[in-house]
């Protein structure tokens, strides 16, 4: 029996870019474009009769906004909504009013002015409606090529059993994609200034990841910054992975600090779970613990395995608090995964894991 498509409403003013993004997704066989609306008034007519799986929403639109459409979506009849526009680090609040509204994902405007552009901007967008069909909406208050995919091999080798020097300091590395902003934000305020250092990586384009750091700095105890390259890794702090680029964990010494690398895409991200936790599994061991979120996917599952081999512990998020269960699923079912918690649980599973590394020391 033949699997039922991913059928995808796209809003947006702009005829050109829905003739793109309608272009776009049927050209996947696991996708068809149900329809096009030009602004919110047109979308909520074709809603009346029929609902699609996903809807595509631009933000700047006459007549109605799309966050002002977005709400009332999310108030009178929730569906999964992927916010597709071209702000960028200008606009950033403006896209996480949109997680904090209802949206499971947020894409940027596709690029045509090369192939290679259009081709990730084009796999992007079809990950992203499939990621979002399986996401849990709940109501809220109103206010096709495919790209090869690519291990961490292609940006870090393989840990070596037995080549992890001992050190004292422990770290967390987190990984999280669809949902994983809210969840993040979540799990960060709940942590105490003395929380040990957290390395990560939130699947985002170039551009917003900054205001996504900034924003959590400004709701949280402890610091919260994009992280760069060479920077040395504090206490107290959480350093988010820039969109665009891997985030590895390096040690100068007995200190560890982050290097920030370019690449090819893994497992299909740039940033990848998977580059962060193989390099946490190669310079802290035993030291680290991973935590793998809300997301599509497998990005992760191999990195915590890889962690868990050399002695990490490991978490993940539990079914019933994700978005979308797939990179928590795929890292329990590759073996990599000491223990699975809900969501409100991550902040005290890090604290008492540090806790007692200090314990051990003091011992």
């Amino acid at each position: 029996m033949p699997r039922e498509k991913v059928r995808v409403l796209i809003v947006d003013d702009s005829a050109s870019v829905r003739q793109i993004l309608q272009t776009i997704l049927n050209d996947d066989p696991d996708i068809e474009v149900m329809g096009t609306a030009s602004d919110p008034f047109a979308a909520a007519r074709r809603l009346q009769n029929e609902i699609p799986d996903v809807m595509i929403l631009d933000i700047e639109m006459p007549r109605m906004d799309g966050m002002t459409f977005l709400r009332k979506i999310m108030a009178q009849r929730p569906i999964p909504v992927i916010i597709c526009s071209s702000l960028t680090e200008e606009g950033s609040n403006v896209m996480f009013e949109a997680f904090e509204a209802g949206a499971v994902d947020i894409v940027p405007k596709p690029k045509i002015d090369t192939r290679q552009a259009l081709l990730e901007c084009s796999t992007r967008l079809r990950e992203a409606v499939k990621s979002a069909a399986r996401a849990r909406v709940r109501p809220r208050a109103e206010r096709r090529v495919v790209e090869k995919k690519l291990t961490a091999d292609a940006i870090i080798p393989p840990p070596v059993q037995g080549k992890v020097r001992p050190t004292t300091e422990r770290i967390v590395c987190i990984g999280a994609s669809t949902g994983g902003t809210e969840a993040l934000n979540d799990v960060l305020e709940m942590l105490p200034p003395h929380c040990p250092p957290l390395l990560i990586v939130q699947h985002m384009p170039a551009g917003f990841t900054a205001a996504f750091a900034r924003r959590l700095d400004s709701v949280c105890q402890i610091r919260v910054k994009e992280a760069e390259d060479a920077e040395p890794v504090l206490p107290g702090s959480a350093y988010i992975a820039p969109g665009a680029r891997h985030m590895l964990l390096q040690r100068i010494g007995l200190r560890y600090q982050i290097a920030i690398k370019d690449g090819p895409p893994v497992s299909r991200h740039r940033p990848s779970v998977d580059v962060l936790f193989r390099s946490a599994a190669q310079h802290a061991g035993a030291n680290a613990l991973g935590v793998i979120m809300t997301g599509m996917g497998d990005d992760g599952a191999r990195g915590m395995l890889e962690m868990r081999k050399l002695g990490a512990s490991t978490r993940a998020q539990d079914e019933d608090s994700c978005v979308v269960f797939g990179m928590p699923k795929e890292a329990i079912a590759h073996g990599g995964v000491e223990k699975v918690v809900p969501l409100h649980h991550i902040p005290r599973e890090i604290m008492l894991w540090y806790q007692a590394g200090h314990v051990a020391v003091a011992g």
